[in-house]
C-alpha cells in the first residue's frame, strides 16, 4: 500500500509518496517537470512487493510547499540540496536513481556528490549530453543568454493547459490510453498565483545544467553505475538522441527505445515495471524472489 507523508526540510514540507519493505532494495523517484510524485502513481504498486520506493514533490511542485520566487531561489543546485537533505531525512543509505526530465539534473548532482550511495540508474528521458538539446530547446537557450521580457514572454505557453497536455498526448501511439487526469492535476499546481515566476526561474537556472554534463559523464564513466535505459523514443523535448550517448560512458547499460512520448509512464508503464524488475533482479542482491 502507497502511504503519502510529509517531512519538514528547511522550513518546507516536501510531500512523498511511499510504498515497499525498507529490508528491500529502495528506488529513489524523482519526477519532471510540470508533474510530480504523481507521475509515478501506477509505477510504485506494481514494483511494492520487491522494491522499496520513495517519491517526493519538489518545492513549488505537487503537494509539497511553494514558497515564492523572493523567499526561496528556484535553482537546480538547491532543489537538489532539498531532496539531498530528504534523503538524510528519511535515512536512505543506498538508492537506485529514477531520473526523468527535471528529475536528471536534481539526481546526477546527488549521484556525483554521493556516488556509492548509488546502487543503479534508471533513465527515463533524463538527459545529460549536448545531444539531447535540440530544437525544442532554442527559445530557452536564448533566455540562458539573455534574461529579458522578451525573451520570457516566450516561454510563457509552457505553463498553459495547452501546452500541459501536449507533453502529455504528443508522440503517444493511443491517445485514449493517456489520463486526462494528467495533465488536469499538473496544471491545478501550474495555476496557482506566482508559479509561472517558479516555472520561468527554473527554466533559466536549467542553463547551469549542461555545464555539468562533463562532471556527470566522468561520474558515469569513473563509477559505472548499471544503467536502464527506458526512453519515450517520440519525445520532442527529450528526443532519443540524448539516449544514445549513456552508451559512449557506461559500460553496463540494458537500453530500450519505447514508442510512445515524454510521459513514457502513462502507455508504457506495465513495460517499464517489468524491464525495471528484471534489470534490478539481476543487477542487486537481496531482491526477493
Amino acid at each position: 500500500m502507497t502511504t503519502y507523508r510529509t517531512v519538514s526540510i528547511d522550513g518546507l514540507d516536501i510531500f512523498y509518496r511511499e510504498a515497499g519493505s525498507r529490508n528491500n532494495p529502495t528506488i529513489l523517484l524523482l519526477h519532471g517537470f510540470p508533474t510530480s510524485s504523481h507521475m509515478f502513481r501506477n509505477l510504485i504498486p506494481a514494483l511494492a512487493d520487491k522494491f522499496h520506493l520513495v517519491a517526493p514533490d519538489y518545492p513549488g511542485y505537487g503537494n509539497s510547499s511553494m514558497p515564492t520566487v523572493n523567499e526561496f531561489d528556484y535553482t537546480f543546485d538547491n532543489l537538489a540540496e532539498i531532496v539531498e537533505k530528504f534523503i538524510a531525512a528519511i535515512a536512505l543509505k543506498k538508492y537506485s536513481l529514477y531520473v526523468m526530465d527535471y528529475g536528471a539534473p536534481i539526481g546526477y548532482r546527488i549521484a556525483a556528490k554521493y556516488p556509492e550511495r548509488v546502487q543503479s540508474l534508471i533513465v527515463q528521458n533524463g538527459n545529460a549530453y549536448e545531444e539531447g538539446l535540440r530544437e525544442f530547446w532554442e527559445p530557452i537557450k536564448a533566455y540562458w543568454q539573455e534574461r529579458s521580457p522578451e525573451n520570457a514572454e516566450k516561454l510563457k505557453y509552457l505553463v498553459t493547459l495547452e501546452a500541459t497536455k501536449w507533453q502529455y498526448t504528443n508522440g503517444v501511439r493511443n491517445l485514449e490510453a493517456i489520463s486526462p487526469d494528467t495533465w488536469t492535476m499538473d496544471q491545478h499546481f501550474l495555476d496557482r498565483p506566482g508559479n509561472d515566476e517558479i516555472q520561468l526561474a527554473l527554466l533559466y537556472s536549467y542553463g547551469t545544467n549542461p555545464l555539468l554534463y562533463p562532471q556527470w559523464q566522468e561520474y558515469f564513466r569513473n563509477y559505472q553505475p548499471p544503467t536502464l535505459i527506458v526512453w519515450g523514443k517520440n519525445d520532442y523535448i527529450f528526443p532519443a538522441d540524448g539516449a544514445y550517448p549513456y552508451q559512449r560512458d557506461l559500460k553496463d547499460v540494458e537500453f530500450h527505445l519505447l514508442d510512445t512520448g515524454h510521459f513514457a509512464l502513462e502507455e508504457d508503464g506495465d513495460a517499464i515495471a517489468n524491464y525495471i524488475d528484471q534489470f534490478l533482479t539481476s543487477r542487486l542482491q537481496s531482491i526477493p524472489v
